[in-house]
């Protein structure tokens, strides 16, 4: 597993399931496996009691499942737990934009496009877990510029099924438009057009769509 330092004031409880739903949209626990709370454990440097309780809570979001007397599976990717993950995305990010529109000073909105700069830059060298970190910086943006934040995290608990393709896209989908859909909706938010940035975020939310064929193709054993 990659295994990252807990942070200040990280409950163990918090940094196990940090850690999982990392390694889950890594892949490095892959769809269809089964994990042991002792190995989980041990690699950690945790006890099995914050492990068990951060697995029940992500068997609450349907990403592992709990078997009894054999360990916990990684859930296959479901398609439609996927869908339903974007449904609550494109739902509340095309809601904030008319508020980031209105909200977002000079120097926020500098900083979205300099977020999409970095990202160009990982893009053309191919370092995907970089791409996916801001990728994610990207959109948590858009939510602190609105104020937003409570709502940004009660969303991320259930956004795990979605992230994961989104890791798979980085490596099977070959004209990758994620970063270009990031630069023009800052560029909408750049000039104030709420309805551009929207209908820009809905196409962008919507290529999971596109991409799922591509990304059968190249890990047909991780779904559902």
């Amino acid at each position: 597993m990659h295994i990252t330092p807990r942070q200040d004031k990280e409950t163990a409880r918090d940094y196990a399931l940090r850690t999982l739903k990392d390694n889950i949209i890594r892949l490095e626990l892959e769809p269809g496996s089964m994990v042991s709370e002792n190995v989980l454990s041990s690699e950690m440097g945790l006890s099995r009691t914050p492990v068990r309780e951060a697995l029940i809570e992500l068997s609450k979001v349907k990403i592992v499942e709990i078997l009894s007397q054999r360990g916990c599976l990684i859930s296959l990717v479901d398609y439609a737990l996927v869908e339903e993950s974007r449904f609550l995305r494109k739902t509340l990010e095309c809601a904030i934009l008319d508020i980031v529109c209105g909200a977002a000073q000079p120097a926020q909105l500098l900083q979205l496009q300099a977020n999409v700069t970095m990202q160009e830059f990982y893009l053309q060298n191919h370092e995907s877990d970089k791409l996916l970190e801001l990728d994610d910086q990207f959109h948590e943006m858009l939510f602190a510029i609105a104020n937003k934040m409570q709502t940004y995290h009660l969303m991320n608990s259930f956004t795990v099924h979605d992230d994961r393709i989104r890791s798979m896209a980085l490596y099977a989908v070959k004209d990758l438009k994620s970063v270009e859909d990031h630069r023009l909706i800052a560029q909408a938010l750049a000039d104030h057009d709420a309805a551009e940035a929207k209908r820009l975020m809905d196409k962008h939310l919507s290529r999971y769509k596109v991409e799922e064929q591509a990304l059968r193709q190249r890990y047909p054993n991780y779904f559902k």
